[in-house]
């Protein structure tokens, strides 16, 4: 963690009490009750599981895993699926496969909203799971993943693809799959293999995050997989504006204003987040397309954030410059936003713009977790 990050996370001005952090780690207790009874099934269907899918988020590989569960997945073949890839740094990306090969992790990137992606990922399952075919008739694969990493949505394109190659679903019929000898019992799945049958498992729910420290619940809350509405909206976008700066990432953008245009605008495959927020309702001029229209609110949050850390003269590794810097910047964001001055939540309808830019891809591809260091504890 950097060092600006890692003392304004833990300064007053991002107290996260409020979050019930367990200060050892572990889940936090504000998720619902479903949440933890859908924890309970997976874990009783994990048993019966030949092969792991464990979906993450790509700009997070670490911080959405799910730590819990990791003891129950020591021995099980699993492929870890780096989703939104199209979101992740691709400069990046590539030490993040050699640190999991380091580590003896079977691991892909893709995009659960591509067919070609996930048929990829399919096929590398299929491949994974051929030694155990000689001894099982029938094998299942399970799918787990934590709140907001595209589990669904990857569970949903499996689901088109299993119905394209057997339009007609077999229900699965598998014995010995409970705790005791000479059980069978029905488990809804999708077929997509015969000879032998492989079955991905409908499985129940999502898994609560673990969150052994505070910034990982940044992490987690700024990629969506923690509610906005637990954190705060300004406290995450006070964390992204602190991961921008100590990156120097807005320097970079002196010579995007010009080349905004030029641009592909179709590069993200069906965003989590509705890219219409950005919008004011009847406050764009008709003759103004919304590309455009969004493409200039982009650029004026660009060129504000750029001129900010230009001319700013703290050091962003010091707590107090980087607040300062940062307060510095909601004010102009304010203008960039087109948000009326006097409006009573300006920092509210900030905050959720610059999260609605960040979490569709606008500001740039990004990995907030750093890839761990050689000798550092094996990867979950």
């Amino acid at each position: 963690m950097r060092a600006g990050v890692k003392k304004l996370v833990m300064n007053k001005a991002l107290d996260l009490g409020a979050m019930s952090f367990n200060k050892e780690g572990g889940v936090i207790n504000w998720f619902p009750g479903h949440m933890a009874a859908a924890t309970r099934a997976i874990r009783s269907r994990l048993k019966v599981a030949d092969l792991v899918i464990d979906v993450r988020d790509s700009r997070i590989p670490l911080s959405s895993a799910n730590q819990d569960l990791q003891p129950q997945l020591v021995g099980k073949r699993r492929v870890v699926a780096l989703n939104k890839k199209d979101l992740a740094n691709p400069n990046i990306m590539h030490n993040w496969m050699d640190y999991f090969e380091s580590q003896n992790q079977v691991c892909l990137p893709i995009n659960s909203h591509s067919k070609s992606s996930v048929q990829k990922l399919l096929e590398l399952v299929e491949f994974k799971l051929k030694e155990a075919i000689s001894r099982e008739p029938t094998l299942l694969v399970m799918v787990i993943g934590v709140p907001n990493v595209g589990k669904s949505a990857l569970i949903n394109s499996i689901h088109r693809i299993a119905s394209e190659r057997f339009p007609v679903q077999d229900r699965i019929k598998r014995a010995t799959v409970g705790p005791l000898p000479g059980v069978t019992q029905d488990i809804a799945g999708f077929k997509i293999a015969h000879h032998p049958s492989i079955y991905v498992l409908d499985t129940p729910g999502v898994l609560v995050p673990s969150i052994p420290d505070i910034e990982t619940g940044l992490k987690l809350a700024l990629a969506g997989s923690v509610k906005d509405s637990v954190v705060g909206e300004e406290r995450i976008a006070q964390y992204l504006l602190a991961v921008l700066n100590t990156r120097g990432t807005p320097l970079h953008w002196r010579h995007l204003n010009s080349s905004r245009s030029e641009k592909n605008h179709d590069h993200l495959d069906k965003p989590d987040y509705d890219i219409k927020n950005l919008r004011p309702p009847n406050r764009r001029p008709p003759s103004v397309s919304p590309v455009l229209y969004i493409e200039g609110i982009l650029t004026e949050v660009q060129r504000a954030l750029y001129t900010s850390l230009n001319e700013f003269n703290g050091n962003v590794k010091e707590e107090n410059n980087l607040e300062n810097l940062i307060e510095e910047q909601f004010e102009l964001l304010q203008k960039a936003f087109k948000i009326p001055h006097k409006a009573s939540e300006a920092r509210l309808m900030v905050s959720k713009k610059l999260l609605t830019l960040f979490r569709t891809g606008k500001l740039g591809p990004f990995i907030l977790d750093d890839v761990p260091d050689n000798g550092t504890s094996p990867a979950p």
